[in-house]
């Protein structure tokens, strides 16, 4: 009952527009309509890994850092802390390392993606509570340089992959390489009217 309230207290925390999130401080080294370039600065996350399709693990996942970050965690100084909310909330797949004969190789876990919400600036490893659900961990990200698209509306597959293209596209004609996973970024409630969204689609180069 106490982890639910908490639940429904965190979705009408980040549906509430009119709320100042913080947001991860980065630099915008070039900007071109829709596309940027940003250097983002080092940043601490708490983050999971969920199955299935990207709208069940995005609704599992958040409820499991939800959890974390209204309660469901051991303050360093005993009992529990309620840590503020940022945005995005930010989803990629899950990358696994498959062991082969020669050599050893990057490769796409099927339908498993790692959810993450970065931590307010002012905490550290050290001063963060220790969440209570081992579904749930913390991990130090330093500063990288991100392609990033942005755009309103839904997220959906057809949608992701068209603003996946066309950031491939930028950042070919930039003479980019991208890094690892595409990412999607997500700023908005699922509650939130579609032309009001701020979505992103973003890959480290």
């Amino acid at each position: 009952m106490r982890l639910s309230l908490l639940f429904a207290a965190a979705i009408l925390f980040f549906s509430t527009l009119a709320m100042a999130l913080e947001e991860p401080k980065y630099k915008v080294l070039e900007k071109e309509g829709d596309f940027e370039l940003r250097e983002y600065a080092p940043m601490i996350v708490a983050e999971t890994l969920v199955d299935g399709d990207i709208d069940d693990a995005g609704s599992a996942g958040f409820k499991l850092i939800a959890g974390y970050i209204f309660g469901d965690n051991t303050s360093r100084q005993g009992g529990s802390e309620k840590i503020e909310m940022t945005a995005p909330v930010t989803v990629e797949p899950k990358s696994e390392k498959i062991s082969m004969t020669v050599p050893v190789t990057m490769e796409k876990s099927a339908n498993r993606w790692r959810m993450h919400f970065v931590m307010p600036s002012q905490y550290t490893l050290d001063t963060l509570p220790i969440p209570n659900n081992k579904k749930v961990s913390l991990r130090e990200i330093p500063a990288r340089k991100f392609a990033v698209i942005r755009f309103s509306g839904f997220t959906g597959d057809s949608k992701r992959a068209k603003k996946e293209k066309a950031l491939q596209e930028w950042m070919q004609s930039k003479n980019l390489v991208p890094q690892g996973e595409f990412s999607l970024a997500r700023y908005n409630s699922p509650w939130s009217l579609p032309f009001l969204r701020r979505n992103e689609v973003m890959v480290r180069i």
